[in-house]
């Protein structure tokens, strides 16, 4: 179930940002150039082990918040009936992750929620995966719903019949 990889989270938000918000409290900030080597799956030879280590675990708590956002998205499509996971991950889900991650990796942070992009990168998330549970938005071209009429579910719903059998014999 794998929505986006830590090499699209080295790009955005990035191994800064990322290092600053991932690494555990009672550990040193780690640095930015291992923090992106353990995104990209790079050499971390030259470090030494107990920062490797506070990367690990700082990647570990990366993983851990993509996972809770995939989850709560997926419990979303599943009110739909997508068929989960989504294959191929249409790129709207990839940066609902990443804000919905980037805002639990960052939600004992300070400051306004008003002003916050962070915030409102997470609500306007949340909000169109509402629209989506209710059939008022779609995923776009890469939509499986959509693109795939066997997915589709049609109703028809009508009055009951005014006369049947019973109420025509008197005629």
């Amino acid at each position: 179930m794998q929505y986006i990889t830590p090499d699209d989270l080295a790009e955005r938000p990035g191994a800064r940002e990322l290092a600053q918000v991932a690494t555990p409290d009672n550990a040193r900030q780690l640095a930015t150039d291992l923090m992106e080597a353990t995104l990209r799956g790079g050499d971390r030879s030259a470090w030494p082990v107990d920062q490797v280590a506070v990367a690990d675990d700082a990647l570990q708590r990366i993983q851990d918040a993509v996972t809770e956002a995939e989850s709560l998205i997926d419990g979303y499509l599943a009110r739909r009936s997508y068929p989960l996971p989504l294959s191929p991950v249409p790129k709207l889900v990839t940066g609902w992750v990443r804000d919905i991650a980037r805002y639990l990796l960052h939600k004992d942070r300070g400051g306004k929620e008003d002003s916050d992009p962070i915030v409102r990168n997470y609500k306007d998330a949340m909000k169109f995966l509402g629209l989506i549970a209710k059939g008022e938005f779609s995923l776009g071209a890469e939509d499986p719903i959509s693109s795939n009429p066997d997915q589709l579910d049609v109703r028809f719903e009508s009055a009951p019949s005014v006369f049947d059998r019973t109420s025509r014999r008197a005629f």
